[in-house]
């Protein structure tokens, strides 16, 4: 298999996020290294663990 990768510009005009997720990453155009980190700096006792609700939409 040959895999060819082009690079061209790119113009991003607007970016809306309607929601994010506890681990997220939004990423425009390329990179070579990505590093992530996490601090999570709520007591583990006080962390709430059940049925997860949704949350409705606005509008």
């Amino acid at each position: 298999m040959i895999f060819n990768v082009v690079n061209k510009d790119i113009c991003v005009g607007s970016i809306k996020i309607r929601a994010i997720a506890s681990s997220s990453l939004l990423l425009v155009g390329d990179t070579k290294t990505i590093q992530l980190a996490s601090a999570f700096d709520t007591p583990p006792e006080s962390l709430i663990v059940g049925p997860l609700v949704s949350v409705a939409p606005k509008g």
